[in-house]
């Protein structure tokens, strides 16, 4: 490979694959070492192109504050870099108490100022882990350690124009720390035959009848380059007979078959955790019924080209469990969740890719009800120990906690089911070196004789280090209306622990309800769609006006949608505020909490949307109590006639909404200076700094907005003094007092 240029030679034999692999092999990464497209000497050799960064990092010098804390509705932007480059590694790491986040945080990248994303995927998923879970991951495009807390990506993002990483936290809970690094390469020119890297992901809840499950249907040219597939069982027995199926440029019959989906993962007689270079098991968790498996396999040595189109199936077949063995059926049609994202390289960048569900309704039942145990404290029960609360366990998360003097110790918390169904119960429990091993009962009976399909394994809490906290699946329950009790109690210890403590961070309890086909968000009408005019700016193929009739749907799915989708023209498409404007007020909350999200992508252009917006700072809901405190955060300084509901909101009940109500404060400026009293009582209440972490980001929140309002905010200066002694506050406050005394920045504030 020649280093000035990069034309010819060895870039022109590898293709496009290889020419991504040569990208990373440029830099020295893992992904490329592994594959051999790293030569001897090609480490040594002089580079032609500028090392790059971007990161979370704090501008101010001397604070360690390097995270970001996006709320519910809330876009980051982890990159925005300008071409030609390659995006070589991304790291991160995030602290988290809402059940599932990595399925609900989502991930996005842009190339050359499309509006549509090449990469659209859960942030979990994207990092080879399925169903919301962390788990460890050791491959050679994805390694994820420290219980898969620490995520890193080795994809190649090339880009010729510029690159747009984004985090949308699609979630109702705030995200209380979120670290990441993406590393680039700036180069002169790419490569022709350079693909861009493009993910999607999909789901069927279940598949439909004779129709197999379909990973990725793409037209363009490129190849397939990985998948992740997740299933969650919905019956006994065994799911992975069904063959992968890749349809290629159009044919009618499969140009590559498998022999079933266990062999797709290159194991054999079932699958079991595992982590490989190249494929692996990060969960698999058994063949009950709610058993879970995520698999992950990179098509690094194998890539499967296509030159117009390409369809990769999987079918949906197994076995079912029977007791009576001359009932089990060996190979048939089941009825599990699936869902997937497929990676590939492209030419160019694909526009017509299709819109994932929002949110929620990417869990399997869409209804996840998490029950903090530790707020149950005075109704819990406990014996053989001592239990109490333990705050702030691990950033934003408490343990309700048994010190067990041994085995036979218990601890028993009630759930309260609302009506007659059936009910998936995941206890959220810690790993310590000082835990023990648990039973779990319902009611006083053993999961595995209760109504219903229990995991009769008990919970081995050990861990070599404390971990906050991991999922462990109770089952699937038939419960009747009313209290039930989930009773833990101790049968002993591993080995290796030095006690028979338990921490319980939480349970959550989901309806289990026929599902039918939720692979795609609600879908917008695609008839009578305009001539689009060439430059003309579109969104997945389609025009602003596409979407702008769609906010008039009878369909509160298909509204929703088209306020998410409208947000994409924003800041230019100012033909979209005024119907977004009026949805803010729609019957159905979903619909108003997706409107509202949308007007916040426009920013100042949304400043008519004022007057709808400052009666939700008193709704009913938290989530969209934060939504408009956040869009009138964006709307900037044309929000001041909001400033007294602003004001009235700095007493909000929610802590995360008061984060959000002063950071919209901030915005305003010096116009805030009536705010100056009421931002100070929010500082100085319950003084304590390690109240919880919620209330110490909400106090840099107020300090934020009194440095805003500057000179004004004088009499604040004995307060925010007081807080220097408090470090972690201290590193918002320093600044601050620099802005209110109207003094320079000091040079070790970085611009």
């Amino acid at each position: 490979m020649r280093a000035r240029g990069m034309r010819g030679g060895r870039w022109a034999r590898l293709g496009g694959l290889g020419v991504a692999m040569a990208l990373l092999a440029a830099a020295g990464t893992p992904g490329a070492q592994a594959q051999g497209l790293a030569g001897p000497l090609d480490l040594a050799r002089l580079k032609d192109y500028e090392a790059r960064r971007a990161t979370s990092n704090n501008v101010y010098v001397e604070s360690n504050d390097d995270s970001k804390r996006p709320i519910p509705g809330e876009t980051i932007v982890l990159a925005d870099l300008e071409g030609p480059g390659v995006v070589t590694h991304i790291w991160m790491t995030l602290a988290a108490n809402e059940y599932a986040w990595p399925r609900l945080l989502r991930f996005r990248v842009y190339y050359d100022g499309s509006r549509t994303p090449s990469i659209d995927v859960p942030l979990g998923d994207f990092f080879a882990v399925g169903h919301g879970y962390e788990r460890n991951v050791d491959s050679v495009m994805i390694r994820n350690t420290s219980n898969g807390r620490a995520r890193n990506s080795y994809w190649a993002m090339p880009f010729r124009r510029s690159c747009r990483i984004t985090i949308t936290n699609e979630g109702s809970r705030r995200v209380s720390m979120f670290y990441y690094q993406v590393d680039w390469q700036k180069h002169r020119e790419l490569p022709a035959d350079v693909g861009y890297l493009h993910a999607l992901y999909r789901q069927d809840l279940p598949p439909a009848a004779g129709r197999d499950y379909t990973v990725l249907d793409v037209k363009g040219r490129g190849h397939l380059a990985g998948a992740v597939v997740n299933v969650i069982q919905t019956e006994a027995g065994w799911f992975g007979e069904g063959d992968d199926l890749f349809y290629v440029d159009g044919s009618p019959t499969p140009q590559l078959e498998g022999t079933g989906t266990e062999d797709y993962f290159l194991d054999a007689w079932g699958l079991r955790a595992s982590s490989g270079l190249m494929v692996g098991i990060p969960i698999a968790e058994g063949r009950h019924v709610g058993a879970r498996l995520s698999g992950y396999r990179w098509h690094l040595s194998d890539p499967v080209p296509f030159t117009t189109s390409l369809r990769f199936d999987m079918e949906h077949k197994g076995w079912k469990q029977d007791p009576d063995p001359k009932k089990v059926d060996g190979f048939r049609e089941r009825f599990d969740l699936w869902s997937s994202v497929a990676f590939w390289y492209q030419e160019g960048v694909n526009e017509h890719l299709p819109e994932m569900p929002y949110g929620r309704a990417r869990l399997p039942h869409g209804n996840a009800r998490q029950i903090e145990v530790e707020d149950l404290a005075a109704e819990a029960t406990g014996a053989g120990g001592e239990l109490r609360v333990q705050r702030e366990v691990f950033w934003s998360k408490d343990l309700l906690f048994l010190r067990a003097d041994g085995p036979r110790a218990r601890v028993a918390v009630p759930v309260d089911i609302t009506e007659d169904g059936t009910y998936e119960l995941v206890a959220l429990v810690a790993h310590a070196r000082d835990y023990g091993i648990y039973e779990v009962t319902i009611d006083g009976v053993a999961l595995g004789r209760l109504p219903g399909h229990g995991v009769a394994a008990p919970i081995d809490a050990y861990g070599p280090e404390l971990y906050v906290a991991a999922d462990h699946l109770l089952g699937w329950f038939d419960l009747t209306r009313g209290r039930h009790t989930v009773e833990f109690t101790c049968v002993g210890k591993n080995e290796q622990a030095t006690a028979h403590y338990l921490g319980i961070d939480g349970l959550v309890v989901s309806r289990v309800a026929a599902r039918t086909e939720s692979s795609a968000a609600a879908a917008v009408p695609a008839g009578g769609v305009p001539a689009v005019p060439s430059g003309a700016p579109t969104y997945r193929g389609r025009p602003l006006e596409v979407y702008v009739t769609a906010l008039a749907s009878a369909s509160a799915d298909t509204r929703a949608e088209a306020a998410r989708a409208a947000a994409r023209f924003a800041p230019e498409a100012t033909a979209a505020v005024a119907p977004l404007v009026a949805l803010a007020g729609d019957p159905d909350p979903a619909v108003r909490e997706a409107a509202v999200e949308a007007l916040a992508a426009f920013g100042p252009a949304a400043a008519p949307a004022v007057s709808r917006l400052t009666p939700l700072l008193a709704d009913a809901s938290p989530r969209m109590r934060g939504l408009a405190a956040l869009a009138l955060r964006e709307i900037g300084r044309a929000s001041e006639p909001a400033l007294p509901a602003l004001i009235a909101a700095l007493a909000d009940r929610d802590l995360v909404v008061r984060y959000e109500v002063g950071l919209a404060i901030a915005a305003l400026g010096p116009a805030a200076a009536p705010a100056v009293r009421p931002l100070m009582a929010a500082m100085d209440e319950e003084p304590d700094e390690w109240v919880s972490i919620a209330r110490r980001d909400m106090r840099r929140a107020m300090a934020i907005a009194l440095g805003e309002i500057g000179p004004g905010a004088r009499e604040a200066l004995p307060l925010l003094r007081k807080w220097m002694a408090f470090y972690r506050v201290a590193w918002v406050a320093a600044p601050v007092i620099r802005k209110i005394e109207g003094l320079p920045e000091p040079a070790r504030y970085r611009p």
